[in-house]
């Protein structure tokens, strides 16, 4: 993401309208000129490459989207690292504390430095030169360090990062996200929902599977003073949203008047026709191993019941449940299932909380035989499912006999 002195958005009334760049031929060649800058700066300092960035930059007045668009480059593309042949921090204190018994001069310096690596010399028994004291005193320094690798990306996908990034800034400043995710594939749900976990997004979630759900987020001004940092964890949720179908969000900001630094309100939405394109992975189809050995196993089976994976959303109180598998039969009956590997107590606790609000009758739970729930304060006598214990792997007949 770019950080606050590089977004470039504008007002509209309470409007916030964030700088997208078009994928034209000018916009393109600008991002194959910045790339190639890149790859040629491959083996030099990151001193050198920003010289020549802003040798590129010029006087034009477009030089902010130049420093984006390299920002983004520099910071997902490019690996630097600190090459020198003696450790940066070890060589200033021996350096210092020698040069400060004499008076600075040429001379003394160039002493120093032959001392200290004759010293170098002897204790790693090997040759040590003044010039490699001299030059890696300070390689440890972001100029100095080297970029060693750069995984370079299409020109489009560059200008696709650059425009989810500005809009990305925009939550920067979020004091409130109402975001509508319609009807979709539950799977597309599941992995928005594990993306507002790990970003650690205080969520109230309302709805189903039928008609789709409400999420009312929290932003960073509602709850603290102005700051970006829980803003930047709701920035970061915002290319995950994009792997969902159908979805809408509205958004309440707090921006600084330019004029009078004054606070002011300012509104954004956005919607699954916005044209941006999320660098994530899309969901795995399986959350593990476990999962997907059962699944192979059921393919084999011959059984009328079906397995599905990841399609009925259970909503529980201001969250929602989203069993691993659902299996039919063609009779109508359908049963949900649950597969509980996971051994954290925190987890374990959620879980069945979970199972025991959504107070379902056609869940069954699998239950590795390894999880010390007694420890996790895990109860299980007043937990409304069916319940099947397995070792290593959970396997289908198991499931078929609990079924039947």
């Amino acid at each position: 993401m770019l950080p606050t002195d590089l977004l470039i958005h504008r007002q509209n009334g309470e409007e916030i309208i964030p700088k997208r760049l078009k994928l034209d031929k000018m916009t393109l060649e600008l991002a194959v000129e910045l790339i190639d800058c890149f790859r040629e700066a491959v083996g030099m300092t990151q001193g050198v490459l920003e010289r020549q960035l802003l040798e590129l930059e010029g006087d034009t007045t477009d030089y902010k989207v130049k420093r984006g668009l390299a920002y983004i480059l520099k910071s997902s593309f490019c690996t630097f690292e600190v090459v020198s042949p003696l450790e940066p921090q070890m060589l200033r204190e021996r350096v210092f504390a020698l040069s400060a018994k004499s008076v600075s001069s040429p001379q003394s310096t160039q002493a120093t430095l032959s001392k200290i690596a004759d010293e170098l010399s002897h204790e790693f028994e090997r040759e040590v030169l003044p010039q490699q004291v001299h030059d890696g005193l300070y390689a440890d320094l972001n100029e100095n360090k080297i970029l060693i690798a750069f995984d370079a990306p299409s020109p489009e996908d560059l200008l696709h990062r650059y425009n989810l990034s500005q809009v990305q800034g925009v939550f920067y400043r979020a004091s409130q996200l109402s975001l509508n995710a319609h009807r979709n594939v539950p799977g597309e749900y599941k992995l928005l929902f594990r993306y507002l976990k790990l970003f650690q997004l205080m969520a109230y979630i309302e709805g189903d599977a039928d008609h789709g759900f409400t999420i009312t987020i929290d932003g960073p001004t509602s709850l603290f003073n102005p700051s970006t940092r829980y803003g930047l964890a709701i920035a970061k949720m915002i290319p995950a949203l994009l792997h969902v179908t159908r979805w809408s969000l509205s958004s309440i900001l707090q921006t600084r008047d330019f004029y009078t630094n004054s606070w002011k309100t300012g509104r954004f939405t956005l919607n699954s026709e916005c044209g941006l394109v999320s660098h994530y992975p899309p969901g795995k189809p399986y959350d593990s191993m476990l999962e997907a050995s059962f699944a192979d196993k059921w393919d084999s089976l011959k059984s009328d019941w079906v397995l599905e994976r990841e399609v009925d959303l259970v909503p529980i109180p201001g969250s929602v449940m989203i069993p691993d598998f659902r299996l039919v039969h063609p009779d109508g009956r359908t049963f949900l299932l649950e597969i509980v590997g996971y051994w954290r107590p925190e987890y374990l606790q959620k879980k069945f909380s979970q199972v025991r609000r959504a107070e379902r009758d056609d869940l069954i739970l699998a239950i590795s035989e390894r999880l010390n729930l007694e420890k996790a304060g895990v109860k299980l006598n007043d937990v409304p499912a069916r319940i099947i214990w397995f070792k290593d792997k959970l396997l289908p007949k198991a499931v078929l006999a609990a079924l039947e």
